[in-house]
């Protein structure tokens, strides 16, 4: 006659119950005493779930599609381009931390040992020789330049997309199809009659003279007048119901609904004022009010005979500082921003 209650032996606790049934004088036909601690015990399920615990899980094999075929492939091109667009500024990096004969003999591929001489003698000292001041005040001038282009030309657009888009006066439409038609002219057409402007205004060889005539933009006029046509009308009435008088309603509703796209106009425009090299050399003749660019176009043409080319490129890794460093740290609010734009 065989028990109908039998001890697994896989699980754990019917192999701990299994051992302790032996040792009891039990045997496999026995059962322990019903609702003892040790038949509860046997009773329960293995740890992680019962019979099924014990089995080995079938290993997940990998499916090579066709979407992965495509991943990599795209990955293999980003990092190609990527790579390919970093070198140069690596070996520009390198070029500035060697000698002079070392740069001009074969450059090595790793950086050298004058990193700190070569970015010293640019910062403190430029090339006095040929007649070049440091290169920390043109940083400095270029930093002031590029913020008061940057947030004058958000200013402007601002104001001007909110008149063409909350205002009805004659002629609104014609002024801003004439505004969004400098677009198609290139800004070598437009720059000799904004320097006869600058010039009779006695606007050469100054701060004004380099940020003002820069600052109008058809480009950001016309990205704020997009934002600004998504806002829904029932808005602007309850506004106006509450008693918010236009101004207080660009302020108050308007600027903070556009904060990434303003973000996103931010980096481009930086990017834009940091890089004028054209409208700066016709402007000043001054080296005080020389920017970073121009400066580097200096070094470059200073030497008779050969240029200091290391001292060049520590120039322009410091040129590329300024526009990283804001790229990077709103590069969040730079890809959100043109998402909505593009809404």
């Amino acid at each position: 006659m065989t028990s109908k209650w039998q001890l697994p032996t896989l699980p754990w606790r019917g192999r701990v119950a299994a051992e302790r049934s032996e040792a009891a004088g039990w045997g496999d036909a026995a059962s322990p005493p019903p609702g003892s601690p040790l038949a509860r015990r046997a009773d329960l399920p293995p740890p992680g779930g019962g019979i099924a615990a014990a089995v080995r899980p079938r290993p997940i094999s990998v499916k090579w599609t066709n979407k992965t075929t495509r991943d990599l492939l795209a990955h293999a091109v980003l990092i190609l381009g990527a790579g390919l667009m970093a070198f140069p500024i690596y070996m520009a990096f390198v070029a500035s931390t060697h000698t002079l004969t070392q740069t001009l003999t074969g450059l090595p591929l790793i950086p050298g040992d004058r990193l700190i001489d070569n970015y010293r003698q640019v910062l403190s000292e430029g090339l006095r020789n040929y007649g070049l001041p440091p290169i920390w005040p043109m940083l400095v001038n270029s930093i002031l330049v590029a913020l008061v282009i940057t947030f004058g030309k958000i200013a402007v657009s601002i104001l001007s997309a909110f008149a063409v888009v909350f205002f009805r006066f004659p002629f609104r439409m014609l002024a801003f199809w004439i505004i969004f038609a400098t677009l198609m002219l290139p800004v070598e057409v437009r720059i000799l009659p904004t320097y006869e402007v600058a010039a009779s205004l006695g606007l050469l060889n100054s701060y004004t003279g380099l940020t003002v005539p820069l600052i109008a933009s058809a480009t950001a006029t016309f990205l704020f007048r997009q934002v600004f046509m998504t806002i829904p009308n029932e808005l602007m009435e309850a506004a106006r119901v509450d008693g918010a008088g236009p101004l207080r309603f660009l302020w108050s509703i308007l600027i903070p609904m556009s904060r990434t796209n303003m973000a996103a106009l931010f980096v481009v425009t930086f990017v834009y004022g940091w890089n004028q090299y054209l409208w700066p050399l016709l402007i000043t003749k001054d080296t005080a009010y020389y920017t970073v660019i121009m400066g580097i176009q200096r070094m470059a043409r200073a030497s008779d005979f050969e240029p200091q080319w290391h001292l060049v490129m520590a120039t322009v890794i410091l040129a590329l500082l300024p526009p990283l460093i804001v790229v990077a740290a709103m590069q969040k609010q730079f890809v959100a921003g043109l998402f909505e734009t593009e809404k």
